[in-house]
C-alpha cells in the first residue's frame, strides 16, 4: 500500500484520522510524541553526510515528508515543523541558528539561512467571527526558495512565496510576494532594491 492510498483511506475515515493523529501527536504541544520522535532516523530522510544538531527542535511526524540533502546542516535550536506540509532542503544547504520552518517549504541547493528566519507556509483562518480563531484551523500555500540564495538574518519569508535562484535577502526583510531570480530584495514589506 502506497503513501497516497494510506492518506486516501485517512481521508476517508475522520474518526480514524483523528485517532491516528492524537497517537502520533501531542495534542497539548502539538509535537510529535516522544516515542515517535525517537523513530524519527528511521522515516526522515538524510543526506550523506547531512547534520542536524541535537538541539534543534525536528516537528517531523511520519506522515509528511522530511528530507535533507547531502552536506547540508540544520543548526542548534532551529524548528522543522512539516505537521501541515512536507518539507524538502536540497544540498549544500544551511538552517541557520534559531530559524523556522513551517511546511509545506521546498529549500534548494545551496542556499543559506542565517540567524532567527522564519519560513512558513501556514496561515490560520480566521475569517469567521462567530468562532474563535484557533477553532478555524489552517491553510498553507507552499512555498519555494530556488537554489542559489542567501537569506539575512531574521528575514520572514511568508506563505506562497517563490524566491528565485541566486537571490540575496537583506536581514529583517519580510518578503510578501515572489522574488524573481537574480535580485536583491530588502525592507518591510521587501522591494527588489537592485538586479544581481
Amino acid at each position: 500500500m502506497d503513501n497516497e492510498s494510506v492518506r486516501a483511506k485517512f481521508k476517508n475515515s475522520p474518526k480514524l484520522k483523528k485517532f491516528i493523529d492524537w497517537v502520533i501527536m501531542n495534542q497539548v504541544e502539538t509535537r510529535p510524541r516522544w516515542f515517535i520522535r525517537l523513530l524519527a532516523p528511521l522515516y526522515q530522510h538524510r543526506g550523506k553526510h547531512s547534520v542536524i544538531h541535537r538541539s534543534a527542535r525536528m516537528d517531523t511526524p511520519p506522515y509528511r515528508k522530511f528530507s535533507i540533502g547531502d552536506y547540508s546542516v540544520v543548526e542548534s535550536f532551529a524548528c522543522i515543523n512539516n505537521a501541515v506540509g512536507d518539507v524538502t532542503i536540497g544540498n549544500h544547504t544551511r538552517v541557520g541558528l534559531h530559524n523556522t520552518i513551517i511546511g509545506p517549504v521546498k529549500i534548494g541547493n545551496h542556499v543559506n539561512l542565517a540567524q532567527g528566519i522564519t519560513v512558513t507556509a501556514l496561515n490560520h483562518n480566521f475569517g469567521d467571527t462567530s468562532k474563535r480563531i484557533d477553532e478555524q484551523g489552517v491553510s498553507t500555500n507552499n512555498v519555494i526558495i530556488e537554489d542559489d540564495v542567501w537569506i539575512g538574518a531574521n528575514a520572514v519569508i511568508l506563505p506562497g512565496v517563490k524566491i528565485g535562484t541566486h537571490c540575496v535577502v537583506a536581514a529583517g526583510a519580510v518578503i510578501t510576494k515572489d522574488v524573481p531570480p537574480h535580485s536583491l530584495v530588502a525592507g518591510v514589506p521587501a522591494k527588489i532594491i537592485k538586479q544581481i
